[in-house]
């Protein structure tokens, strides 16, 4: 069938999402590729959060004078959760840590953190409904995938806080297409990155245990420009299986 060149994009959106429910017995596509039906858009939010191209594009600069966040409207328990995110372009230099596997930073002579100031973006993903289970999407040397709020708490034993530090740095390069299969079963936590494991059983200890999940708004436009870090992103092919 041919398509009006107007329409190619939404074509080329709905038939990879066919496929890949064809190919995947049990996922459920959470994007239509049209519309953002099945996710609450922020209220005042004006267009921002919204479909370009058969993607989810989000421009960071949602007017919402509360939560910015876009939530799905269903809830969900144990899944694996698969979509495609790419970061269109860095907003800024952001002051970096450099990350040790342990989860920690490194520090310098005084005692103080080794920082970086780096291009960045940043966006991410909460897992059942809580901002402390949210896996980064950054650039960040350490990679994306890691759990942040999990990680920077002082409070959790070192084995959670090296757990949920990425194994392995599998970000493509700012502008290119990058996915995520995330597995969650119970208070165990499995991140794939392009294709190799950058969390692995991570234990994330007094997650809810059922919640809504949520693409992140990060930073945002102020005095005529970005702040740094901010959330200048897309998704598309978002499917999930619950378990």
């Amino acid at each position: 069938m041919k398509f009006p060149r107007m329409f190619a994009p939404l074509a080329l959106a709905l038939a990879t999402t066919l496929a890949a429910s064809a190919a995947d017995p049990g996922f459920v596509s959470l994007f239509n590729g049209r519309d953002l039906t099945g996710w609450k858009t922020p209220i005042g939010d004006n267009g921002h959060w919204k479909v370009l191209d058969g993607v989810i594009d989000y421009d960071a600069r949602s007017e919402a004078p509360g939560d910015k966040n876009l939530w799905s409207e269903k809830s969900y328990r144990d899944f694996t959760l698969r979509l495609d995110w790419r970061i269109k372009e860095t907003t800024g230099l952001y002051p970096v840590p450099t990350v040790l596997p342990d989860g920690t930073h490194k520090k310098g002579p005084d005692g103080k953190d080794v920082i970086t100031p780096t291009p960045n973006a940043d966006s991410g993903i909460y897992l059942r409904g809580t901002s402390k289970a949210q896996l980064n999407i950054w650039c960040w040397p350490i990679g994306s995938g890691e759990v942040y709020g999990y990680r920077m708490d002082a409070k959790q034993p070192p084995s959670v806080r090296a757990g949920v530090t990425p194994k392995v740095r599998a970000d493509k390069p700012v502008g290119e297409w990058n996915t995520f299969e995330v597995t969650l079963r119970g208070e165990r936590l499995t991140v794939i990155l392009n294709g190799k494991t950058v969390i692995e059983n991570a234990g994330l200890p007094g997650l809810p245990a059922t919640g809504p999940l949520a693409l992140q708004h990060h930073g945002g436009w102020k005095d005529g420009k970005y702040s740094p870090a901010s959330s200048l992103v897309q998704f598309r092919n978002v499917s999930i299986k619950e378990l």
